[in-house]
């Protein structure tokens, strides 16, 4: 069973950065997708930026030049530089490996706020 934990969120203002991470506890390299998601209070969990191994990189309308997710296979983790923050982006954000399998991390709070 593969554990995943996320880190980096906090509170940031308008037009702020943050980067998250998301890393494994075991080997990333089998796995064919790795993305993050978002839920924010009273919505549903929405996928944000998917990568796919040997394919492409895909984004929401909602973040698309402004977000950009990443992999380290070496260090087992992968990463979503995010940019030019909005209040909407504010969320609980889940790093999601698989297939094969599917293994969710716990979240990592993201608040926008001035």
């Amino acid at each position: 069973q593969v554990q995943v934990v996320e880190s980096g969120g906090g509170l940031v203002e308008p037009g702020g950065s943050l980067n998250l991470s998301c890393v494994a506890s075991g080997s990333i390299a089998s796995f064919y997708i790795l993305g993050w998601f978002r839920q924010a209070p009273g919505k549903q969990r929405e996928v944000v930026a998917q990568l796919i191994r040997g394919s492409s990189t895909r984004y929401s309308d909602s973040v698309k030049d402004r977000f950009t997710i990443s992999s380290d296979d070496a260090n087992n983790a992968v990463y979503l530089q995010m940019s030019r923050l909005k209040p909407e982006d504010t969320a609980v954000y889940y790093c999601k490996m698989g297939p094969p399998g599917n293994y969710w991390g716990q979240g990592t709070q993201v608040t926008v706020s001035s």
